[in-house]
């Protein structure tokens, strides 16, 4: 069945209205200028809510502290010769 769905914040998925229509219900006039009302009063209450709770703007992109060598680390510590220490 066809609805109509006014929401605020898709992250939250808030839905301010949420109406199933017929094509039968439009044959009142009443019907439709209650309906337009309705709608009205919808969109006000999502624009409230989008002005109160307003997206969180995404963190920045961190930079990579070291370069990319193609070598794991685990890889990189096997390929290295360790040394014995002695006692002195």
């Amino acid at each position: 069945m066809p609805q109509i769905i006014v929401t605020a914040h898709d992250d939250d998925t808030t839905v301010t209205m949420r109406e199933r229509v017929n094509p039968s219900d439009f044959e009142s006039e009443r019907f439709a200028a209650n309906l337009v009302e309705r709608l009205g009063w919808a969109v006000d209450d999502a624009t409230e809510v989008e002005y109160e709770n307003p997206p969180e703007p995404e963190p920045p992109a961190r930079e990579r502290k070291r370069p990319i060598t193609g070598q794991r680390e685990d890889d990189a510590q096997k390929d290295r010769q360790l040394e014995p220490v002695g006692i002195a």
